[in-house]
């Protein structure tokens, strides 16, 4: 495949999108059927997949990620190739990681014109991603990832991406709806939790758009959105270590109905039960407050104070 290659541009400097010159678009119902016919494809559900065939949405997604012809996109779990038919015409260069095998020869069928498109056969979650981003999209002047993840490792995917401190500008991602309404809460609500936490550390969240079930073919029982993470150029919170404030977050979410007294004191243990509330009212903490009301610099400021006290106690 040549890398070299530029897609043309309209005057006005948008993308050209497939239906914008002589090719056949992937993402409708029946030309993902043909392929899925062609190929005799059939679909695992142990995988995940669901392809999407609704080109609006394509469009949403592709537009979320800022590309043009200075950076790449790396794309996970391509399927057969529409939303990576679209990012080939908007970004530089596209790197697509799909598992499943079966599903190799369809993308270098669909995808047999779009020479800026390289193919990864592989689990994201096993790859060197650093490596791949290094010999993928040198010279570009930034990287992002773009995909329609599985229900299923969603949050394994998202937290390697992140914990590994990858050189990403931005993550756009179409994944459960509820998972990403997750994502983007704000303390004081069901919907705020150690996912939350997480996620926001790293990134500033935005939704982009829900996209109801009836896209898809097969049709997944619950709605997706598309959700975009900017990276930030440093953590959200000042944080001693990493690990420990992880783990804090994750104890004050242990049992949500309990307090923050309670279960911190499950997590240093009930021996030391006496130091839990001086310790939280000195990070000024009412020990009553429950783990959804805390801000991540509240978070940050209970790790360090955990630390400074020795809590929990090494095994």
């Amino acid at each position: 495949m040549n890398d070299e290659r530029t897609p043309r541009r309209q005057s006005g400097g948008r993308p050209v999108l497939a239906e914008d010159r002589a090719v056949q678009d992937i993402a409708t119902p029946r030309r993902t059927r043909d392929l899925i016919a062609k190929h005799g494809f059939t679909f695992k559900k142990s995988l995940g997949q669901n392809f999407l065939v609704d080109q609006n949405i394509l469009r949403k997604i592709v537009a979320a990620a800022e590309l043009d012809q200075t950076k790449g996109a790396l794309e996970i779990g391509p399927g057969i190739g529409a939303l990576t038919q679209q990012l080939a015409l908007a970004a530089g260069k596209v790197a697509a990681v799909e598992i499943d095998d079966r599903l190799i020869p369809i993308l270098r069928d669909t995808l047999a014109d779009t020479p800026n498109v390289s193919i990864e056969h592989g689990d994201v979650l096993k790859l060197d991603l650093g490596a791949l981003i290094a010999r993928e999209f040198g010279g570009l002047q930034g990287v992002s990832v773009v995909a329609n993840l599985p229900y299923y490792v969603t949050t394994p995917i998202l937290m390697k991406l992140l914990e590994e401190k990858l050189p990403l500008e931005h993550i756009v991602v179409m994944i459960q709806k509820e998972v990403a309404e997750r994502m983007a809460a704000k303390p004081g609500g069901k919907e705020y939790g150690s996912l939350s936490v997480a996620v926001q550390y790293y990134c500033v969240p935005e939704l982009v758009c829900i996209v109801p079930h009836t896209v898809f073919i097969p049709q997944p029982n619950v709605d997706s959105a598309v959700i975009k993470l900017t990276l930030r150029d440093k953590p959200a919170a000042d944080v001693t270590d990493e690990e420990h404030f992880f783990r804090t977050v994750q104890a004050c979410f242990a049992q949500r109905r309990k307090t923050i007294a309670n279960n911190l004191t499950a997590f240093v243990g009930k021996d030391r039960r006496g130091l839990v509330a001086p310790l939280l009212e000195g990070c000024g903490i009412e020990p009553s407050r429950r783990g959804e009301t805390l801000t991540l610099h509240e978070f940050a400021a209970l790790s360090r104070a955990l630390i400074e006290a020795g809590l929990p106690p090494k095994p």
